[in-house]
């Protein structure tokens, strides 16, 4: 019995939410004119029921009564389309259909009509603290823009649609986030900063896979925060500093030495002047000395000669 129970479970729940389809109306405006006179006629026959006599009178009201009946039915049944909204219809608890055609139409009296905006809709999601792929802190937060595609699966497959996106979007953000970290660092892999348009086209993918459930499709996703938690920003900061640093010391001395390499070229081409291992060391020495210093170097004229 108990398996049973968990097999009829388990059937319900794979059992697919209806798909899109369009739904059975008319338009509204000849429905509304025939409303409109039935609801007149019924009022002219007050006044024919009072002037009858006899058996006409029961006639008279019987049709009243009918008139009085169908007219409010009909109207009823009018249903107002804006644009950019579609209208889910839906008759003693099953899907009848979807009316996305703007303006006043005419369905079923009977039916429920749920709306559902079909615009585009720009979600911001909260700011979230989470750890890197080298387990650094970070705030992150992260904008889409998404759109209801299958109006019948975002009112049939999820309770909630809009807060179910909303809490898709957190996790998917909080997943890329924990899976590369904040720089590369020099290395070639992905990084949240260094690599921006890979990271929010994954995070796109990843989130339409997420909310494709509820009928939403969506169409782009940004990283609208991203940084170092407040707690360890400064010692990031002077680790990127230092960087920065010994990037641009290497820079300089790869510099000074092609500067000497092609001083001693020329010199030795041009048959300048003759130096020996130790003067040409020596020269090096001077020139990088020049070269990597920080701050302007003093000149000093040598009146003596080479050896002294």
């Amino acid at each position: 019995m108990a398996s049973e129970v968990v097999a009829e479970k388990t059937a319900q729940a794979a059992r697919p939410a209806p798909t899109e389809a369009r739904a059975k109306f008319l338009p509204g405006v000849p429905m509304l004119l025939l409303g409109g006179v039935l609801v007149l006629a019924a009022i002219g026959l007050i006044f024919v029921a009072k002037n009858a006599t006899g058996a006409a009178v029961v006639v008279v009201v019987i049709f009243d009564v009918l008139l009085w009946l169908s007219g409010p039915f009909i109207l009823r049944g009018l249903t107002q389309v804006a644009p950019g909204r579609a209208r889910v219809v839906q008759l003693f608890g099953q899907y009848r259909g979807t009316i996305r055609d703007p303006g006043l139409q005419w369905v079923n009296p009977l039916t429920e009509r749920i709306v559902v905006s079909t615009r585009i809709r720009n979600q911001e999601s909260a700011q979230a603290k989470v750890n890197d792929a080298d387990g650094n802190p970070i705030d992150i937060a992260a904008v889409i823009v998404w759109q209801v595609r299958d109006t019948a699966s975002a009112v049939y497959a999820v309770d909630d649609f809009t807060q179910f996106v909303t809490i898709q979007t957190e996790t998917a953000v909080r997943h890329i986030a924990s899976s590369y970290p904040y720089d590369n660092r020099g290395s070639e892999r992905l990084s949240l900063r260094d690599n921006a348009d890979e990271i929010t086209q994954q995070l796109s993918d990843e989130l339409s896979v997420r909310v494709r459930a509820a009928g939403v499709d969506v169409i782009e996703s940004r990283l609208t925060r991203l940084s170092y938690a407040p707690e360890i920003a400064q010692a990031m900061l002077r680790q990127q500093q230092a960087s920065a640093v010994v990037g641009a010391r290497t820079r300089i001395v790869e510099g000074a030495v092609g500067m000497v390499q092609m001083a001693l070229k020329r010199l030795e081409e041009e048959d300048v002047v003759e130096l020996d291992e130790e003067r040409k060391a020596a020269m090096v020495s001077n020139l990088l000395v020049v070269l990597c210093s920080e701050q302007a170097t003093q000149q000093v004229v040598n009146t003596g000669s080479l050896y002294q």
